[in-house]
């Protein structure tokens, strides 16, 4: 399972013309699942989403995490991040999880997410969305599970 992560100014989604989420500063974060992934690595990458420190303090340090800075949560599925793009010229997808287990786990971590944070949105699973945001920073991270 793989999550690219960018703290954000403000971060929207649309599908057919019509934005479907929001948020203002926060983390956008765009969820990859790969063959093998199961509830125990959503249940940690979710938990590593919250706790993950990519805001600052008063010293200007990376040290609060979105939860202490009072961000949002923005999760867009995204199966290309579980694309295979060791070789060649042309991603492949054998890696990516298929479409049942994804949206389960997506789902399991957006449940996750939303009970221990407050403000948490979501893109639609498997829907063509147009994402805009503000990077904050910049300020991006791969993380894995």
């Amino acid at each position: 399972m793989r999550a690219l992560i960018q703290r954000v100014r403000r971060a929207a989604v649309e599908v057919d013309g019509a934005e479907i989420a929001r948020i203002g500063p926060g983390l956008l974060v765009f969820l990859g699942v790969e063959r093998g992934d199961d509830a125990v690595r959503a249940d940690a990458l979710a938990a590593r989403l919250l706790a993950y420190r990519v805001f600052p303090d008063a010293a200007g340090r990376m040290n609060l995490d979105v939860r202490a800075a009072g961000g949002a949560v923005l999760v867009v599925s995204q199966f290309t991040l579980a694309a295979d793009t060791s070789r060649g010229l042309r991603p492949g997808f054998s890696t990516a999880a298929e479409p049942a287990l994804a949206q389960g786990l997506y789902e399991r971590v957006l449940a996750v997410l939303r009970k221990r944070h407050p403000e948490v949105a979501c893109g639609e699973f498997g829907a063509h969305m147009q994402v805009s945001l503000c990077n904050d920073g910049p300020v991006t991270f791969l993380l894995q599970a």
